[in-house]
């Protein structure tokens, strides 16, 4: 029998490898035995279409492994643990499109990322699931970090602020996106239910716009309720670069 370091270090190193496999990194293979028999693309797709399918919560190691037919323990060697196998399928689900610089104005640029990025995570609800501090570390989603900060230096904004500027706009994209995702996935007989009892809550309450004038007056985002996380995102956009723009990027 051939002998595994299983220590913290060397586990570490086996799963970085795996999460750069196509940008240079060798992934790890037995030193001893056969070699594996899988691809790990093949995997991920199996994993990333079982988490589309059921959220993470109907992610295993032994789910996944009865996708591509082999053990669960059979699957260590191709993914590590399930933390690691979750981290290998973000990675895997962030592959970033490719497109042009939409214009001259930071609005214009800045936008294109976030509505792109948006997109991502309303086809894949299950990656705002993850805490944003467990990101993968891996390099589609750092194609996408790349992107953003390359837009935001081509126009002028100064580093002191983008790191601020990075966290709105991921924070905006990730919460949008998940609320479109739960609207899509509402049945007619929810959203009817919905209606139904905002219905009852003003003719129970006769008095409900002189107590919340405010709320109750708000113009709606979007003609259509379901398209209001994206629209959102795009006014956020908007709002945000102009608050750049007025203080000269500084």
């Amino acid at each position: 029998m051939g002998t595994t370091d299983k220590s913290p270090a060397s586990d570490a190193e086996a799963h970085v490898r795996r999460l750069w496999r196509h940008r240079g990194a060798a992934p790890p293979s037995p030193r001893r035995g056969p070699r594996p028999q899988l691809a790990l693309d093949a995997v991920l797709d199996a994993a990333v279409a079982l988490a589309d399918a059921e959220g993470l919560a109907g992610v295993s190691t032994r789910a996944v492994a009865a996708r591509v037919g082999v053990s669960a323990m059979g699957l260590y060697p191709y993914v590590g643990s399930k933390e690691q196998l979750v981290a290998l399928m973000q990675d895997h689900a962030s592959v970033m499109p490719a497109w042009d610089d939409a214009g001259p104005a930071l609005a214009d640029d800045v936008e294109a990322w976030a509505l792109r990025l948006f997109d991502l995570h309303v086809a894949h609800p299950w990656l705002a699931e993850v805490p944003w501090a467990q990101a993968s570390g891996g390099p589609q989603e750092q194609d996408w970090l790349e992107r953003l900060l390359a837009v935001l230096e081509r126009h002028g904004i100064a580093p002191p602020r983008r790191a601020a500027v990075v966290t709105a706009l991921y924070a905006t994209v990730r919460a949008s996106a998940q609320t479109a995702a739960a609207y899509r996935g509402m049945a007619d007989g929810e959203a009817a239910a919905w209606r139904e009892r905002a219905a009852a809550t003003r003719r129970l309450v006769p008095d409900l716009t002189e107590r919340y004038p405010r709320s109750t007056s708000l113009p709606p985002v979007a003609d259509d309720w379901r398209e209001a996380p994206r629209e959102g995102v795009r006014q956020t956009v908007r709002l945000l670069c102009r608050g750049l723009e007025a203080d000269g990027g500084a």
